[in-house]
């Protein structure tokens, strides 16, 4: 079965990702257009560089425009926030991008993006998955033919308008100053032309690695992660740059370096970005985060006089909740954001150029940054696990986490359990542990945080005993 989860249908390539149910994904789409009768507008199709992106791009602009539906598709890869910027600019009702996002290298899917360029919210996916079961037949037109008659037309300069877009947010000449030196691991992803053409544009120098594009991600998972940064961390050091930057497979997750080699997790660059949107531009809001990520946002809206919004995991959640209380802006400690005034999605590209701009503004190196924030805000480590669990144990875990409600023996007074999504744990020195199910793999997800990082350990430690695993 085809199920669309927070990020939306990724599957194993050559298991469940083939050809027939990719057909099918695009024939529920169509099926969609047609039924909320927005079949007037073209649909965008963008593809990252993992194998089989663009292949099974042309498969889904078949089935469009064997439907009637125009379909406008880039000749080269393209970030996941590009499609989400052209649904937002041209104001169409769809955009689709082929992507598994962080995923291992054996993955792919689907992402779909609706009105405003906003992730297909779970009403709309929930009604996606009904139209691909009830589908039987598929037709689909063949891609060269359909180019020829006009059914599928390749957009011209499809990066432009997006980055000009961001460069008209940008203190630009704070930039161009300050003349900053970035090491740019593209982790052989789809975002790497835009952020170049943005920071050479601000008169950085930018010097890149892993730029090819290679199936397998040279070994590694596509995220920025302290692990999968390492080598960047040396290059760093060793070339005397300002900071390094990295993007995931499709360029909506940021990981940052410092000079010193210090890896910058993604609870930082919310922080940081936060405090100076707030600080030093003097911008007003709030700013949203989803459970599973820092308290210290809640610590630095309320010295600000703001407040700190809660929503469940799925960037839908964060996008909609930072439109209706007109937050600053809202991520997660995955390492996807967004700010006000830009796309309603996760882009590093922004979330790239703008650290470089604070960066500039400031005068401070990201650790310097990170020391300030802790002399205000106190210290605050988060760990995290990713347990693989017997597929026939999820019933089991579930009920006793979300039926039965059954927890661990702590050791410290618990303020409030949230079940709103997974089982989230606050104790009253304003720690939590969470443990939820992944939307977008087989594994149990837990995240602790606490002002000592040997604390939030044993809540996990406390969790795998508690459970099993």
């Amino acid at each position: 079965m085809i199920k669309f989860g927070t990020g939306g249908w990724r599957a194993v390539i050559g298991y469940d990702f083939i050809c027939d149910n990719i057909r099918l994904v695009a024939a529920g789409i169509l099926a969609l257009a047609k039924e909320e009768n927005k079949t007037g507008k073209p649909i965008v199709i963008g593809y990252d560089r993992r194998f089989l992106s663009e292949s099974a791009a042309k498969w889904v602009a078949e089935v469009l425009a064997a439907g009637g539906i125009e379909v406008w598709f880039l000749n080269r890869s393209a970030p996941t926030p590009l499609i989400m910027h052209t649904v937002k600019d041209k104001g169409l009702h769809y955009g689709i991008e082929i992507t598994a996002s962080h995923n291992p290298s054996s993955y792919n899917g689907i992402k779909l993006f609706v009105d405003e360029g906003r992730d297909a919210p779970l009403e709309v996916t929930e009604k996606l998955e009904q139209l691909i079961e009830k589908t039987t037949t598929v037709d689909f037109a063949d891609f060269n033919d359909a180019v020829d008659e006009g059914k599928i037309i390749y957009l011209q300069n499809p990066f432009n308008k997006f980055i000009d877009d961001i460069i008209d947010l940008l203190d630009m000449k704070a930039l161009r100053d300050r003349g900053l030196r970035v090491l740019f691991d593209t982790m052989h992803g789809s975002g790497a032309y835009p952020l170049q053409v943005i920071l050479h544009t601000a008169r950085c120098t930018v010097d890149t690695i892993n730029l090819n594009k290679d199936a397998y991600f040279g070994g590694q998972m596509p995220a920025p992660s302290e692990k999968t940064l390492a080598n960047l961390s040396n290059m760093v050091i060793r070339g005397g740059y300002d900071f390094g930057i990295a993007m995931d497979g499709d360029g909506d997750r940021l990981g940052i370096v410092d000079k010193n080699g210090r890896y910058i997790n993604a609870n930082e660059i919310l922080c940081m970005l936060y405090y100076y949107l707030v600080k030093y531009k003097g911008w007003k809001g709030g700013v949203v985060r989803n459970l599973a990520t820092t308290h210290m946002l809640d610590k630095i809206a309320e010295s600000f006089g703001e407040k700190c919004y809660e929503v469940p995991v799925g960037f839908k959640y964060i996008s909609s909740k930072i439109d209706e209380e007109d937050a600053v802006l809202g991520g997660e400690s995955s390492g996807g954001l967004t700010v006000r005034g830009h796309i309603h999605g996760k882009d590093s590209v922004y979330a790239a150029s703008l650290f470089a701009e604070m960066v500039s503004v400031t005068g401070k190196s990201p650790t310097e940054l990170v020391d300030e924030l802790e002399s205000v805000y106190g210290k605050h480590t988060m760990v995290e696990d990713n347990l693989v669990f017997a597929p026939e144990r999820k019933s089991e875990i579930n009920n006793i986490l979300m039926v039965e409600k059954k927890l661990p023996e702590f050791g410290i007074e618990i303020k409030k359990v949230n079940y709103e999504d997974g089982c989230k744990v606050c104790f009253e020195d304003d720690s939590f542990v969470i443990c939820r199910f992944s939307g977008t793999e087989p594994l149990l997800r837990i995240f602790a945080e606490s002002s000592d990082g040997v604390a939030a350990q044993k809540y996990i430690a406390d969790f795998k005993s508690f459970l099993n695993i």
